[in-house]
């Protein structure tokens, strides 16, 4: 008896992302330890921190495709691309790889709501907050390097952002979580 319920294409999509997040925590363990490696602890225990959760989040994809019945296809996961060439540099292929990735989340999530896979589509939504969050924490992290100095932020600026970081949280307080009483 087939206990599929995924369509082959949104079977494909969604194996397909669970690669896309796999070579997401990739990144963020090669730029983890390219930060570690120039001293920065505090920023490569964050990216390690970070590549867990892309680990997570794959194994979230895996286990969807095997509560609805389909098959999980295994695929190679690519390199993550060049060493960033300094923090900022680090964050702005952080932020955009996490842009790209928020863009496959979308388009699967159409893709469930054409079809009418509302478990599917349901299931998402969660991604959907966690691409909102990923992208804002990663922007705030931008927005401080750029407070900073940017590419040319100094040596102590870098310290004090590399020192926050060790214990910053690894999540962002959305605005549809804000209220009048805590803006």
């Amino acid at each position: 008896m087939d206990t599929n319920r995924l369509s082959k294409s949104l079977c494909a999509a969604l194996n397909n992302q669970m690669t896309q997040e796999a070579h997401a925590a990739q990144i963020y363990l090669s730029y983890a330890s390219w930060a570690n490696s120039h001293g920065y602890d505090g920023i490569a225990n964050f990216l390690f921190r970070h590549a867990n959760e892309e680990r997570n989040h794959m194994m979230k994809f895996l286990e969807y495709i095997l509560e609805r019945g389909a098959t999980v296809k295994i695929d190679a996961i690519p390199g993550p691309g060049e060493a960033p060439s300094s923090v900022m540099d680090c964050f702005e292929k952080t932020f955009n790889q996490e842009v790209e990735n928020t863009k496959s989340i979308y388009k699967i999530v159409k893709q469930s709501f054409d079809e009418s896979d509302w478990a599917t589509w349901n299931f998402l939504q969660w991604f959907v907050k966690e691409q909102t969050e990923e992208e804002t924490l990663i922007m705030n992290m931008l927005d401080k390097l750029k407070i900073a100095g940017g590419e040319k932020a100094s040596g102590e600026s870098l310290y004090s952002i590399d020192r926050d970081l060790k214990s910053t949280p690894d999540s962002a307080q959305l605005a549809q979580e804000k209220t009048v009483e805590e803006p």
